[in-house]
């Protein structure tokens, strides 16, 4: 269970910094050598003040970096992921998630955080399921603007394109986690774009 949010916006800050804090040093040094002494120390808060806001310490002040990281995944692909609404608008959501993932190279920091929290708690499951679901909901949401304009086929599942072209996307991630090359996320993108009737 994440700490309670305090009322004051202050407060609110204090928390917000040291999440934003705990990510930069895991996105610098790697989550095997996060210190909270290290977090502290870039995020200028006592120990007193982490344990606060985190009281289950590392295990929660991980969780609530994951949350970020995962809102992060979204927000970097809008105002294109909420506006799927035309030919034009999808290839510009293309275009920035490639432009994301080749800027993330083989490091994922929404993975790290993830695979720190391990299945336990479901807590990890939860982060991963709440940031796919929204994914997916607004994808789906896409193709059924363009089944309304007939660019895409009537008979489509909407849903089930959605999750074809998320399972896509997240394969292609791995494989560039791996090798390094987007070449396998952006044959996921074209094809899952060519089904909706979207072609280059």
């Amino acid at each position: 269970m994440e700490g309670h949010v305090p009322p004051t916006r202050k407060g609110a800050a204090t928390r917000q910094r040291i999440i934003e804090g705990a990510a930069q040093e895991i996105r610098a040094e790697g989550v095997f050598a996060l210190r909270l002494e290290d977090v502290m120390a870039r995020t200028a808060t006592s120990k007193s003040q982490l344990f606060h806001y985190f009281p289950g310490g590392k295990d929660e002040l991980l969780l609530a970096v994951a949350r970020f990281e995962a809102a992060r995944v979204l927000d970097d692909q809008q105002p294109e992921l909420g506006s799927l609404t035309s030919r034009e608008a999808w290839w510009q959501w293309r275009e920035k998630v490639l432009a994301r993932y080749r800027a993330q190279g083989v490091s994922c920091p929404l993975h790290v955080a993830l695979s720190q929290l391990g299945t336990a708690t479901g807590a990890g499951r939860t982060v991963a399921a709440e940031l796919l679901g929204q994914w997916q909901r607004q994808l789906a949401a896409g193709v059924r603007h363009l089944q309304g304009s007939k660019v895409a086929a009537a008979g489509l599942d909407a849903e089930r394109e959605a999750a074809a072209l998320l399972a896509g996307i997240q394969g292609g991630v791995l494989i560039l986690m791996t090798t390094g090359s987007t070449d396998h996320l952006e044959a996921a993108l074209d094809s899952g774009l060519a089904r909706l009737g979207l072609t280059s």
